[in-house]
Order: structure tokens, then sequence, then C-alpha cells
């Protein structure tokens, strides 16, 4: 397959900045529904404070969208869109947009090619900025998304700025950045395990002259280091969202939540999603 040319003039770091974030919130429109599905599997099963009982149960995927949109309707599997939307224009532009930026800057120059190591280093960089940066909006869209397995049906916050407001209010400040460091670890796995994974994937590809330098290539690339990506960081991810979604006093810490989670569930658990 033939591809389009590349311009001669590469792109400017802003346009990356942009076209990162809108490409993220496109991907959140498309797969925004497995991403709540995957939430509510995360935290089926979690001890809370209060405890309750008789919570819905859901099994697998398509399971978990199906009881969602018997029991809430369709518009469920949207819940917290705008704070998702607005977590991918400022955590996606930096994330991504910036990488190659930033990778360059970890080049040692007159090299001819860019290693490993600077590739490591550029993805936990970019990760760990746009997570210090976008975790108030990554808070309040898993809030939102959990927001249907309580039990009693009662909505935590009327609307996204609300929510900001209510976590600041009765959490203080520090609400919004709840769960920072299991992100920041999460985000640096998958950084590493995408963008690094999906230049060696499409750098082995070109060697091997499997494929051009196009779309389908790009692709596969993507789809290969998103599913390393995705194995390597659910341990991680299922802490995240436990602890980001938890109340006061429910947990002391991000390791204390681990611990609950490992001796409730097991291993198992971590892969919940």
């Amino acid at each position: 397959m033939v591809g389009l040319k590349p311009p001669e003039v590469p792109p400017t770091a802003g346009v990356k900045f942009v076209s990162a974030g809108l490409a993220g919130c496109i991907a959140d429109l498309c797969t925004f529904p497995l991403d709540t599905a995957k939430v509510r599997l995360q935290i089926q099963g979690e001890v809370r404070i209060p405890r309750t009982v008789g919570a819905v149960e859901y099994r697998g995927v398509f399971g978990t969208l199906s009881t969602m949109v018997r029991m809430e309707g369709p518009r469920s599997l949207y819940s917290g869109l705008a704070a998702g939307l607005q977590r991918q224009m400022s955590f996606a532009s930096i994330r991504i947009g910036l990488y190659d930026s930033v990778k360059q800057l970890y080049t040692p120059k007159g090299a001819e090619s860019t290693g490993l190591a600077p590739r490591v280093l550029a993805g936990c960089t970019t990760g760990a900025v746009a997570v210090a940066c976008a975790q108030p909006t990554d808070v309040v869209k898993v809030r939102f998304q959990a927001n249907g397995a309580l039990l009693d049906g009662a909505r935590r916050y009327s609307g996204t700025v609300d929510a900001y407001r209510t976590i600041a209010r009765e959490e203080g400040v520090c609400g919004l950045w709840r769960g920072t460091l299991p992100n920041i670890a999460r985000n640096a796995i998958i950084n590493c395990g995408e963008l690094v994974t999906y230049d060696l994937i499409k750098d082995a590809l070109l060697r091997a002259q499997l494929m051009t330098d196009n779309v389908p290539c790009h692709f596969v690339a993507a789809f290969g280091a998103g599913f390393c990506a995705t194995v390597v960081a659910s341990p991680v991810d299922v802490v995240k969202t436990r602890y980001m979604n938890a109340g006061p006093g429910q947990y002391r810490n991000a390791l204390s939540c681990l611990l609950a989670l490992l001796m409730q569930d097991g291993l198992a658990g971590f892969y919940k999603g």
C-alpha cells in the first residue's frame, strides 16, 4: 500500500500539541462506553464505607454495557464525557503532543537515531507532567462513570462544574488531585509500554519492509502498543480507579487500597475490567 508523502517541513510542537488533544477527544467519543464499563468492573465488589449490600452485578464487558442501558438508560454510557473531553485536551496534548520534542531533548547531540533510554525517559516525563495537569479532570470523570453503581441511585454531583466545586469544598483542593501518585505510576508504565512500543513496532515493520510509513502501518503499531500497555498497566489502573473514586476515610492511602484489593480479590482483582 502506498501512503501519502510526508511533508518536507515537520509539524511544529504547537501543531502536535493541538492535534494530539483533538485526536484524544475523538478517541474518547468512540470508546467512552467501553471505558465506563471498565470502571464499573474495576470497582465491583469493593468494600465501601458505609457498608452496602445488594449491588448490581456486572458480568463481562458486553454484559456490563447491556445492564447499564437496561437499568440506567443509554445516556449512562457517556456519564462523565464532558470531564473526559477536558481530560483529553489537557492530558493527551501533553503526553503525546510533546513526546517527540522531549525525546529530542534527551537524545545526545549528533546521534544518528534515538535509542531506547531517551524514549523511555521522554515517555515518563510527558506522562508525569500530563497527570499533574489533568488529574482533577480524571478524578471527576471516574466519579461520574462510577456514579451509577451507587445503590440508592443518588447522584453525587449535578454537573461537571458542580463536581469540581463540591470535591474542593468537601475534600479540600487536594481532593481534586486524589490518586495522583498511582496515576503517575500508571501513565509512566503506559507511556513506556505504549509510545515506546509503538516506536519499536513501527521501526521493526519499516526495517523489515513489511509496510511503508503510512496509516495502516501506524494502525498496526498502535494496536500492538495499546495491547502491551494495557496488560502491563492494568494492576495500577485498578488501584488508581478505586482510590480516585473513594470517599474520605475509605482508604488511608493508595497502598492501603492496593492491599485491600489484594486481600479481597487476590491477584485476579488486579485485572478486573
